[in-house]
């Protein structure tokens, strides 16, 4: 048995998304013990920390699919039909050798400064599969279309190959731009699987570009069970923060002060730290600022520990959620984390994109997650209430947070079961392990 993993983030510095790789890589193993699990990455030391066993496919390989129409010209050049029938490696390396050895692949290689050794790693992989998996994330959107189009193209290949297909944990939309919507129209309805982390946008998304309801499950978000698992016994004491600064938030200066001096104030009010939570690590990109830095400038002036500063970690960060009574986020994971701990949570959204995602997060999880938007004319006093009010009732709504978060993986885990299922319908049936 041999697994593709495609992930949401490439240089493992999202949290959320590393998150959610671990709990997919977990979650496979103990289905086929024996696999090959094989993921596309750019950073293959923090793979073999967050994720030991499983194997790095280099990211430089897969961007062979930003070369338009490419896939097109391998398919009339070179006989995919082989690949498909063939369960032995060195055969398709072998073909793979053979596409490469063409001037006209050489060229466009060269000129995309890519690696040819990367490239066979990555259709080896490819063509060896059994079973293709997108990780959770929510790149399939208007914002990160250029990911989104090589996400859905290593899955329309796999498809065309007769591979197992699924998406798991997805967050989606919007999705307006014509050529990724016109992508996902033509390979998403393919899908064997869809799993997305939200009732209230991304079924309809799914529906309207003709994803059939039996291809889609509705399970929350995979991270909750790792978050869940590292749970206290009690509530915290500190106000858990982040703030996502990014093109795709449109948070800006004004709404850092705002979010500074309501923070400040209920820190003072209820004697407790202010507790950092940053998400995305450092990012070069020049596409968004990292959290820890603009969380800095939002706890500025009030005292914060060495070891508040050094959340580099997914196991650390869920450490640091777990000192929380309550968390005030602008970014998705840090709620996510926090709720299936049990800890309410106030989101702070500015942008479509956001709002769409922490309105779906509240409505997975009730009661315990509450939204305001930073657009809003009285944000300020519309922030103090919902902190005011998530502090008072922490204790009362604690209880249905974290059956809110056992259902979710519960559904999660059915979603998994029935990606088992496929694939046996295409292969040799084995036992089937009973944690899952």
């Amino acid at each position: 048995m041999r697994i593709l993993v495609e992930s949401g983030d490439y240089k493992l510095r999202n949290h959320g998304d590393t998150v959610m790789l671990m709990v997919a890589i977990e979650r496979l193993r103990e289905l086929w013990p024996g696999a090959r699990i094989e993921v596309i990455t750019d950073a293959p030391n923090l793979l073999a920390t967050c994720c030991p066993g499983a194997h790095p496919i280099p990211v430089h390989g897969r961007t062979v699919l930003r070369i338009q129409n490419l896939f097109d010209s391998i398919h009339t050049r070179m006989p995919w039909r082989v690949l498909r029938r063939s369960s032995k490696t060195e055969k398709a390396i072998r073909c793979c050798r053979s596409l490469l050895r063409h001037s006209w692949m050489q060229g466009i290689l060269g000129s995309c400064r890519i690696s040819g050794a990367d490239v066979i790693t990555f259709l080896t992989a490819l063509a060896e599969a059994d079973l293709v998996v997108a990780s959770g994330g929510g790149y399939v959107t208007d914002l990160f279309e250029a990911h989104a189009a090589l996400v859905l193209s290593l899955l329309g290949i796999a498809i065309r190959l007769g591979r197992t297909t699924a998406m798991l944990g997805q967050g989606l939309g919007p999705i307006r731009s014509p050529g990724l919507l016109a992508r996902a129209k033509h390979i998403l309805p393919l899908v064997d699987l869809v799993a997305v982390r939200e009732r209230r946008v991304g079924p309809a998304i799914l529906n309207s570009i003709g994803v059939a309801p039996e291809r889609v499950a509705i399970t929350g978000d995979d991270a909750i069970e790792l978050a869940y698992e590292g749970r206290s016994a009690v509530l915290g004491t500190g106000i858990g923060v982040n703030l996502r600064v990014a093109s795709y938030s449109e948070v800006d200066v004004s709404d850092l002060e705002v979010v500074r001096a309501v923070l400040r104030n209920a820190a003072e009010k209820y004697s407790v730290p202010l507790i950092p939570l940053p998400i995305l690590l450092d990012d070069t990109s020049g596409f968004q600022e990292s959290d820890a830095k603009i969380i800095g400038q939002v706890v500025a002036g009030h005292e914060i520990s060495d070891e508040d500063q050094n959340v580099n970690t997914p196991i650390r960060l869920l450490e640091q959620v777990r000192r929380c009574r309550i968390v005030v986020t602008g970014s998705y994971h840090a709620g996510v984390f926090a709720l299936a701990q049990g800890i309410p949570v106030v989101g702070l959204a500015k942008s479509a994109y956001y709002v769409d995602k922490l309105l779906g997060l509240a409505d997975q999880f009730g009661a315990g997650c509450k939204f305001v938007f930073l657009g809003d004319e009285q944000v300020r006093e519309k922030l103090i209430i919902e902190i005011d009010n998530a502090w008072k009732s922490a204790e009362r709504v604690r209880p249905h947070l974290l059956e809110a978060a056992r259902v979710q993986i519960k559904l999660s885990r059915a979603a998994y079961r029935r990606i088992y299922e496929l694939v046996a319908s295409r292969r040799a049936p084995v036992c089937l392990p009973d944690s899952l």
